[in-house]
């Protein structure tokens, strides 16, 4: 579990970008195992052997390259994910670099000093190809990720121009930058698109928790103003009425204030059941609005129902308030891919919810809350359960029971909806 659990216990957006990092980091090792070994190789067994110094100089080189490269690829994927700003001088210092070390490499080809006639080429390809790719990560239009392959070719060819080197020689070490350089710019530029793309669904998926809790809260707003608007505005006319009345010493203040006390009362045990949830709701229409709301979370949600069945009013209070509450923690929790939602009914009347998902974590990502305690206390009204947690599998179940009988009508099967 510890070994594992580093990676289990992260969302998608973070084992995204967990393996988008590494695979960057790879990218050294790869970087100083093809080129820069083969550079320290190109001292020893040639036909025009070079100097051991400028084998192992040209292995270091290599070697602050690629931390360099590595290093950059870290802060860029830090500014695409929004943690840090765009990494410009790091861009132009590694820039800087490359576009010296082509210049110093290519001088040496062309002084016969670089060992390998094919290792120069092989280090500028290379070295120019992991900048180019890395380069495309701190840009943001897809129109300038495609340049610095092409700048980086262009370069290289004036470059080994300027330095006598044959047209045809020239023209294939450029167009080997260009192929290289291509490759890397797509392959980092779709890295960079995908990280960014799965934190935007990531937050999305956080935004629609948000307004699921929000669009409750409006919800309770709206029931207690229900309630609460009438009773309040009649209470303020009559004990204004009973005030005027007083004031003139009639006997009819009396029974104002008796009728608002009246009121306030009723005030009272009807905001007791807005808070409780006892006021009448409809199942169907909170099934229908959880489907819809995971569904736009991008999940696939399926909920079973028998939409003909007629519930009790407190049954459906306390099954659409536990329908709510799982909703919300589906939403919140985890990374769900699909959901179940199933109410099923026996001959006895009894009850059973069960909401089902995947994509559960392994452990809690901080302390329980009071949601499955609150539904618990709804439940044991109507002498009913609720057990809630892991399955297996990485899943997650929610199952609410109301012994019978709860309800009645006809059982004239389960509907489906996908």
């Amino acid at each position: 579990m510890k070994l594992t659990g580093w990676w289990k216990n992260r969302s998608s957006a973070g084992k995204v970008e967990l393996y988008t990092r590494w695979s960057f980091h790879f990218f050294v090792v790869i970087e100083i195992f093809s080129i820069g070994l083969a550079a320290l190789g190109s001292v020893a067994g040639k036909t025009s052997p070079a100097s051991p110094a400028v084998g192992i100089t040209l292995f270091l080189t290599v070697c602050v390259h690629s931390v360099l490269v590595g290093f950059l690829s870290s802060r860029a994927l830090d500014w695409i994910v929004g943690r840090r700003e765009r990494p410009v001088r790091l861009a132009l210092a590694t820039t800087t670099l490359t576009a010296a070390v082509v210049i110093a490499v290519l001088a040496l080809q062309a002084s016969g000093r670089s060992g390998d006639p094919a290792v120069a080429p092989s280090l500028v390809a290379g070295m120019t190809s992991f900048t180019s790719g890395t380069l495309v990560l701190c840009l943001r239009e897809v129109r300038h990720m495609r340049l610095p392959a092409p700048a980086s070719a262009a370069f290289v060819a004036l470059v080994a121009a300027a330095f006598g080197t044959p047209a045809g020689s020239a023209a294939a070490i450029a167009v080997a930058v260009l192929l290289a350089g291509v490759f890397l710019s797509a392959a980092c530029g779709f890295s960079g698109w995908l990280l960014n793309t799965v934190y935007e669904l990531d937050r999305t998926r956080e935004l629609q928790a948000q307004l699921a809790v929000a669009e409750e809260r409006l919800r309770f707003g709206r029931d207690l103003h229900d309630v609460m608007g009438r009773n309040l505005a009649v209470i303020a006319l009559k004990s204004e009425l009973a005030v005027q009345l007083a004031r003139r010493g009639r006997p009819e203040a009396v029974d104002q204030m008796v009728e608002v006390q009246r009121i306030a009362r009723e005030s009272q045990k009807e905001v007791r059941d807005v808070v409780r949830g006892y006021r009448e709701a409809d199942l169907a229409v909170e099934l229908e609005g959880a489907r819809g709301v995971l569904r736009a979370a991008g999940m696939d949600c399926r909920v079973e129902f028998d939409r003909g069945r007629e519930l009790t009013a407190e049954a459906q209070s306390a099954l659409g308030w536990v329908v709510r509450e799982a909703t919300t923690n589906v939403l919140r929790h985890g990374d769900a891919r699909s959901c179940v939602i199933r109410l099923t009914a026996r001959t006895s009347g009894a009850l059973t919810l069960v909401v089902e998902n995947d994509g559960a974590p392994k452990s809690p990502a901080g302390p329980p809350g009071s949601g499955l305690a609150g539904l618990r206390e709804r439940l044991a009204v109507l002498d009913g359960t609720l057990e809630a947690g892991p399955v297996g599998g990485g899943r997650f179940r929610l199952r609410a029971e109301i012994p019978g009988p709860a309800g009645a009508g006809p059982n004239r099967g389960l509907e489906a909806r996908a």
